[in-house]
C-alpha cells in the first residue's frame, strides 16, 4: 500500500498545480452566476474522459493501478488548462443571473 500510495502521489503531484487553478476558476464561474459551464466541464472531463481513459489504461493496456493514476493525471491537467483558457475568454462576465 505504501508503494502504491507513493506512486499515486508522485504521478498526481505534477497535476495539482494546474488542478488548483481549475478549482479557483470553477468557483469564479459559480460566483459570477455561471453554473452551467462548470457542470458541462465536469460532465465532459470527468465522466466522458477521466473514467474511460483510466479504465482503458488500466485494463485493456494492462497498466493496472498505474493506468488509473495516469488517466487521472491526464484528465486533471487537461481540465485545468481547458478551464483556464475558457475563463480567459471572459464569456462568464456576460451571464445573466
Amino acid at each position: 500500500m505504501i508503494a502504491i500510495g507513493g506512486e499515486w502521489l508522485s504521478i498526481l503531484a505534477y497535476s495539482y498545480f494546474v488542478y488548483g487553478w481549475w478549482m479557483v476558476a470553477v468557483q469564479a464561474y459559480n460566483g459570477a452566476g455561471d453554473t452551467m459551464t462548470p457542470t458541462y466541464i465536469n460532465l465532459v472531463f470527468f465522466w466522458l474522459i477521466q473514467i474511460p481513459l483510466a479504465w482503458a489504461l488500466a485494463i485493456p493496456m494492462g497498466w493496472a493501478h498505474s493506468g488509473v493514476f495516469w488517466g487521472v493525471f491526464v484528465s486533471e491537467t487537461a481540465v485545468g488548462l481547458f478551464t483556464l483558457w475558457l475563463f480567459s475568454r471572459g464569456r462568464w462576465k456576460t451571464v445573466k443571473v
